[in-house]
């Protein structure tokens, strides 16, 4: 039994999906419990706390920022409340973090009911909305303190769509998704980290590139683009200075994303599916590639979703999303991690 839970992380014995994944993912368990849906979670620089976004119980539908303390479990709450957030990351040096919040919208309040309606239609039909990332227009990148005592600063002024930032790992510098440039283009950008001397990376306008991390050494930018085929992401990578881009897949059946760095600069975990049955409902599951050669390699293989894969900051540890859970809802889940 003991060896069970050491491997598992459970106490039964383990069927097939759990044995296939073994090599790679040990201790599986669950992390976030007390919401009703929770996803996107990193690591603070210590690997003390991870920021998080979830859905409270309450009036607000919308995901909002969180911060959970692991070895207590101790849980605060890190944005305004109101609205919807998203891509929360912290600062290397640990005592601030940045997230994307809507909050300034003045009708922030009254998208509230339209989403319940369609949650409600959802669950009196039994059918399930296709996701749609919305890009909302009040979107902004925001600084505050870890310790959720405020200190709320905002990072990003332009008319349209910032978010999805994530920091150096010198803390010098946040790479994001903008629109600025116009209404569908959806490019990457460079600013410091304190908002200013904003610069374009990427130049494909009319589609959409976005989820960007930073290379650990700094040198590089993995992200992902629909520019083959609108809504069928596919994996990129680019020189922070603009130059080399490279793509990674180009498989228009499927969709990659969420991909993030290794700590040697050359292997990434990343999320995929099959979309070449229109009929079927895909499956997502984590992945690992070196980005030189190509090889890639399935690492989870439990029903249900399995996405959004980051490393703790000494990469023996991953951190995601899943609905492998009982009750099926979207919730965080870590494991110790061997590399391929």
């Amino acid at each position: 039994m003991f060896s069970l839970i050491a491997l598992f992380g459970l106490a039964q014995t383990p069927v097939d999906w759990q044995i296939r994944e073994i090599d790679h993912l040990k201790k599986v368990r669950q992390v976030t419990r007390d919401f009703v849906r929770a996803g996107e979670g990193y690591f603070s620089p210590d690997a003390r706390s991870i920021i998080f976004q979830a859905e409270e119980k309450g009036e607000n539908p919308f995901y909002q920022q969180f911060v959970m303390e692991l070895a207590t479990g101790a849980t605060r709450r890190v944005s305004p409340g109101v609205g919807k957030t998203t891509c929360g990351y912290f600062h290397p040096a640990g005592t601030k973090l940045i997230f994307a919040s809507s909050h300034l919208d003045p009708d922030a309040k009254k998208h509230y009911a339209a989403e319940t309606d369609l949650r409600a239609e959802e669950k009196r039909t039994k059918k399930r909305r296709r996701y749609v990332w919305d890009f909302d227009p009040h979107m902004d990148i925001f600084e505050a303190n870890v310790d959720g005592s405020g200190g709320l600063k905002r990072l990003t002024n332009s008319p349209g769509y910032d978010a999805e930032g994530s920091h150096s790992a010198d803390g010098k510098h946040i790479v994001f998704c903008s629109n600025r440039t116009g209404a569908k283009n959806l490019e990457l950008f460079i600013m410091d980290a304190d908002g200013a001397n904003v610069r374009q990376l990427t130049k494909a306008p009319g589609c959409y590139n976005g989820g960007p991390f930073f290379s650990p050494d700094g040198t590089k930018v993995i992200f992902r683009s629909d520019r083959r085929k609108k809504d069928h992401l596919q994996l990129y990578v680019i020189n922070a200075d603009g130059t080399g881009e490279k793509a990674l897949t180009d498989d228009d059946n499927w969709v990659f994303w969420a991909p993030y760095w290794y700590k040697d600069n050359k292997h990434i975990i990343y999320t995929a599916a099959d979309h070449s049955n229109p009929a079927a409902r895909p499956n997502y599951d984590l992945y690992w590639m070196n980005i030189e050669t190509g090889t890639k390699k399935r690492l989870t293989w439990a029903p249900g979703a399995d996405v959004l894969p980051v490393f703790s900051p000494d990469y023996r540890r991953i951190l995601w999303t899943s609905t492998r859970g009982e009750d099926r809802s979207s919730q965080l889940w870590a494991a110790d991690f061997s590399a391929p």
